[in-house]
C-alpha cells in the first residue's frame, strides 16, 4: 500500500506542494477530522543521508511533540508508513514573513513590533525550555491569515541539557549565522539564535539584509563593522538600539531571550 492510500484510508487528501527541501516537500492537505486545511510535511527517510535520519530527523520529532505555543506552528499528528516515508500533520499557515517583505518593500515600525514580539516571546518559550532552533530566518516564519506569526522548521534544533553549552555543528543559512558560527569556532547555540533574529528585525523594517553574504570568509570582517540603514528608511532610535543589542559581534554581550521581549521598543507596543 503507498503512503498516499493509507493517508486516503485516513481520511486525509493530499493536494500541491507548497515547499520543498532536500529529502521532504510540503503540501497542502484536508482531512475530515479538522476544520481547516492542513499543512502535510512529507519526509522521505529513502533519500536521506544516515546523519540526517539518525540525528537530525529523531531531534526534530523530539522537539515537535513537546512544545505547545501560540507563536509556533501546531503539529496535529504524525503518521508512519512502512514504505520510508514519515508524514507531519501541522496548521496550515497563509504566507511566510520573506514573502510578505518581498511583496512590500519594507514594514512600518509599528507593524514590524507587532511580529517581532511574537517571535521574540517564541523563542523566549523555546529558551527556558532548553532548546534552540539554529535556523531562525524569514522563511521559517509563517504568518496566519490575521498576522499571527508561526516559527516552523525544526530540521537544525536541539535540546541543550547543560548550561553553558556549546555546539560545533555548521548549520543554518549563512545570511543569517553569527560570526562565530562562521569562523568554524565552538558556539553557543542559543546566542546563535538570538544573532539570527537580530538579522530578522533588520530584514522586517529595512526590507533588505543586513551584510553581503556573497563572500562567507569575508562576512565576519562585516559583521564586526556593524549595519548601516538605507537612507530611504526612517528607523526609531530604540529599534536601531535593539538592532545594536542583538548583532553583537562579541556572543556574551548580546541579550538573552527573556531580557528581548523587556526591550524599550518591543514594550512600546503594549
Amino acid at each position: 500500500m503507498s503512503g498516499d492510500t493509507f493517508l486516503a484510508e485516513l481520511g486525509y487528501k493530499l493536494g500541491k506542494t507548497i515547499g520543498e527541501g532536500s529529502y521532504s516537500k510540503v503540501k497542502v492537505g484536508t482531512c475530515k477530522k479538522y476544520r481547516e486545511n492542513v499543512a502535510i510535511k512529507v519526509v522521505d527517510r529513502k533519500k536521506a543521508p544516515p546523519d540526517f535520519v539518525d540525528k537530525f530527523l529523531p531531534r526534530e520529532l523530539d522537539i515537535l511533540r513537546g512544545i505547545k505555543h501560540p507563536h509556533i506552528v501546531q503539529v496535529f499528528e504524525f503518521i508512519e508508513v512502512c514504505n520510508g516515508k514519515l508524514y507531519i500533520v501541522m496548521e496550515q499557515a497563509a504566507t511566510d514573513l520573506l514573502q510578505l517583505i518581498q511583496n512590500r518593500g519594507h514594514i512600518p515600525n509599528h507593524e514590524a513590533r507587532h511580529f517581532f514580539s511574537q517571535i521574540a516571546c517564541a523563542v523566549k518559550y523555546l529558551h527556558e525550555r532548553k532548546i534552540v532552533h539554529r535556523d531562525l530566518k524569514c522563511e521559517n516564519i509563517l504568518l496566519t491569515e490575521d498576522m499571527q506569526v508561526k516559527i516552523t522548521d525544526f530540521g537544525f534544533g536541539k535540546k541543550i541539557h547543560s548550561s553553558p553549552h556549546l555546539s560545533s555543528t555548521y548549520c543554518g543559512s549563512a545570511a543569517y549565522a553569527p560570526p562565530e558560527v562562521l569562523m568554524g569556532v565552538p558556539y553557543d547555540p542559543k546566542k546563535y539564535d538570538i544573532w539570527s533574529v537580530g538579522i530578522v528585525l533588520y530584514v522586517i523594517v529595512t526590507g533588505c539584509m543586513p551584510f553581503d553574504d556573497s563572500n562567507i570568509s569575508k562576512l565576519p570582517k562585516s559583521q564586526q563593522k556593524g549595519v548601516v540603514y538605507p537612507e530611504n528608511v526612517h528607523l526609531e532610535e530604540k529599534c536601531q538600539s535593539l538592532i545594536q543589542e542583538l548583532l553583537q559581534f562579541s556572543p556574551t554581550e548580546r541579550p538573552a531571550a527573556h531580557q528581548i521581549v523587556k526591550h524599550a521598543w518591543v514594550r512600546d507596543g503594549k
